[in-house]
């Protein structure tokens, strides 16, 4: 199965994005680093530079119905970014539409906080983003992974890299119950 990792072209954080991919690949799936930009993407250890990653695909060339589900990995500024882009947030959307599994690590649910697709639903993110949830419909619990099948689509989300562990875990097994076979 395609699985999109949907980033902004500077700020996420480096380990939640290696971390899940490896994850993925391991089970034989097919990471799609998607962004807004073409070339390559800046990550971050925290606050300082670290390495770069090629984008496989533009958000405005691809569709949900390109993928089996979606990463969203966190740092501060990728989901800040991302939120504030028309056609990131529409391919989020997309994804929720269609009941795509969707999962989220630390900041990175502030863009489905702009895509509007937390209503009745029970999430775990990084702390700061508590009221940003409550503001949107959701429910903040503090959880190293929390999984949510309220709503068409399963959400999956993490608090932060300590819980990447259980993260990478729930998002396999629930990946794997999507029916969509590896491409």
């Amino acid at each position: 199965m395609r699985i999109a990792f949907l980033v902004a072209p500077e700020g996420v954080e480096q380990v939640e994005l290696t971390a899940p991919w490896k994850a993925v690949t391991e089970t034989g799936d097919i990471p799609v680093l998607v962004s807004t930009k073409a070339g390559r993407i800046q990550a971050f250890n925290h606050l300082d530079k670290a390495d770069t990653f090629p984008v496989d695909a533009l958000v405005g060339d691809v569709s949900a119905r390109d993928f089996g589900a979606l990463v969203l990995p966190g740092g501060v500024a990728n989901p800040d970014f991302l939120r504030t882009n028309e056609g990131a947030v529409a391919l989020v959307k997309d994804f929720f539409e269609l009941g795509l599994p969707v999962a989220a690590i630390c900041h990175a649910p502030w863009t489905l906080v702009e895509a509007d697709v937390l209503g009745g639903r029970t999430l775990t993110s990084w702390p700061s983003l508590r009221t940003d949830i409550r503001n949107a419909g959701g429910t903040h619990v503090d959880e190293p992974v929390r999984i949510c099948e309220a709503g068409p689509n399963t959400l999956i989300t993490s608090r932060n890299p300590d819980d990447l562990p259980e993260f990478c875990d729930a998002l396999v097994t629930e990946f794997a119950k999507t029916g969509v076979p590896a491409s």
